[in-house]
Parts: structure tokens; C-alpha cells; sequence
């Protein structure tokens, strides 16, 4: 019966990604290479795990529209250490912590002062946006090999940044479907309100999701700047209409209570193989 609902839930996105796959080959020939395809897979990882983040707050019924700007605050935090000469670890340290600052400041606000996430979201985004540009001078910080960890290949070809990013997802996917919190997220985002007469901190669950949301933007950040080589303030410009629709493509409701990581991974790799193909 497992068997049969992981493949009900992940079968038919697995297969239109396919599809996509096998029309751009035959549309062109140069599509169906190694090369092709190893650079779709570097360019997954930190959309990935934007859409994990993403799928979490919309299943309670938020949104978060700041996650483009979270992370060029994040790669231009880790840039700008490295060009200074912090120790890689420290300068990582620092740019998932922004993000997870960032990400708490979102569910704080939202949640305690009860104001929608959407205007929130939309306020830190310039707020983010703000302080990366302070954060660079308003230019693009290079780094040169310092990140050269965050890039590194197997020897087929296949990121090891996309092994990770894969892990993660499955980590999220297993939280959301399998444990307490995740099961107590669905519900907040169906009824709310029972949740919470039945005993459940709602309060600070929906915190949390924002909080997390920003820790995996933080990390996507260092994938992202490792793949550019540097930062700058607009890096993420338009990251965050990409994982909505990424999410929204894998079947999570605008409406909160429904949706899942592993279809939302499907979903940024339907929409970075369009772009690879377009």
C-alpha cells in the first residue's frame, strides 16, 4: 500500500519532467548531453532548497516573498568576509545565521503582530535588499576559488552540491510526512483555530517555519555565490517568483494545508530544465 502512494503522490511529476526532458531532446540535439544536464543539476541545489522552505510556509498558510533578497544578503555576507579573509567556516557560519535571522524576523512580526506575511515579506525584502547593498558598496564582490568546496563534482559530473540539496529534501520531505511538527504544520494550515484548542503552541510552530525558511535560504545562498564565483545585492532578484512557482507546480495550495517537498523539488527541476531548453 506504501508502495502504491509514493507512487500515486511523486509518479505523475516525475513523469511530466521526463516529458520536458525528452521534447527539448528531440527539438534539439545539443539538449540530451552530459554537459547539459550536469549544469541544470548545479543550478538546482539552492532553488531546491528555497522551495523547501517555501512549501513549509505555504502549507500553514503564509508566503514568503523576501527569499530573493535573503539570499544576496546571505552571499554578499559570505563575500564580502571571504574577500576580507575570514575562514570559510566562519564566513558560512555568518550567512546561514542571516538568513535565520532574517527568516525569524518574517514569523515574528507576521505572527505576533498578526500581519500578513505578504506584506511582511514584502517589507524585508526591501529591508534585505537594503542591507546587502550597504553589506557590498553596491558592487559585485568576487571571491575567486575560496568556495571551491561548494562546487565540486563526482566523477561522472554530478554536483556534490546536488547530492546534498537531494538529501535535504528527502530530511524536509521525512519532518513534514513523518514526525509530530510536521503533521501539526498540515493541520495549522487546514484549521488553525482547532489546532489550537486541541493544546498545540501554534504561535510558535508558525515562528519556526519562517525561522527554518531562512536557515535553508541562508545555506542556498553559499551554493548560489559558490556557482557565481561572488555577489552582489540584486543576485536574487526574481528567485522568489521561480519558488512559487516551483512549489505551486508540485501541487501545495496557495490556501495552506497541502503540499509536498519532493513534488516541490520536481517542480524547480521542471523549471530550471524550461529555461535550460527555452
Amino acid at each position: 500500500m506504501n508502495g502504491k502512494k509514493l507512487l500515486a503522490d511523486y509518479a505523475p511529476m516525475c513523469v511530466i519532467w521526463v516529458l520536458i526532458v525528452l521534447l527539448f531532446g528531440a527539438l534539439s540535439e545539443n539538449f540530451l548531453t552530459v554537459g547539459t544536464l550536469t549544469t541544470i543539476a548545479g543550478q538546482v541545489p539552492p532553488l531546491a532548497l528555497i522551495c523547501c522552505g517555501m512549501t513549509l510556509v505555504l502549507i500553514i498558510g503564509g508566503i514568503d516573498l523576501s527569499v530573493g533578497s535573503v539570499l544576496a544578503l546571505g552571499a554578499s555576507i559570505l563575500s564580502v568576509l571571504l574577500a576580507k579573509g575570514c575562514p570559510l567556516v566562519f564566513a558560512v557560519i555568518a550567512a546561514v545565521v542571516s538568513g535565520g535571522l532574517m527568516g525569524l524576523l518574517n514569523g515574528a512580526i507576521s505572527v505576533l503582530l498578526k500581519i500578513p506575511s505578504f506584506i511582511v515579506t514584502l517589507g524585508t525584502l526591501k529591508i534585505a535588499f537594503g542591507i546587502a547593498m550597504w553589506v557590498t558598496a553596491s558592487e559585485t564582490v568576487t571571491v575567486g576559488v575560496k568556495l571551491e568546496p561548494f562546487v565540486a563534482r563526482l566523477p561522472g559530473g554530478v554536483p556534490v552540491s546536488f547530492l546534498i540539496a537531494l538529501a535535504l529534501v528527502i530530511l524536509t520531505q521525512l519532518t513534514l510526512s513523518r514526525t509530530v511538527y510536521g503533521r501539526h504544520l498540515i493541520a495549522i494550515g487546514t484549521n488553525e483555530s482547532a489546532v489550537r484548542l486541541a493544546g498545540v503552541p501554534t504561535i510558535w510552530k508558525r515562528i519556526s517555519v519562517f525561522g527554518v525558511t531562512g536557515l535553508l535560504v541562508g545555506l542556498a545562498s553559499i551554493f548560489f555565490a559558490a556557482r557565481l564565483g561572488g555577489a552582489n545585492a540584486e543576485i536574487g532578484t526574481g528567485l522568489e517568483l521561480s519558488a512559487i512557482a516551483a512549489v505551486v507546480i508540485g501541487g501545495t495550495s496557495l490556501m495552506g494545508g497541502r503540499g509536498s517537498i519532493v513534488n516541490s523539488f520536481v517542480g524547480a527541476l521542471i523549471i530550471l530544465t524550461l529555461e535550460a531548453g527555452l
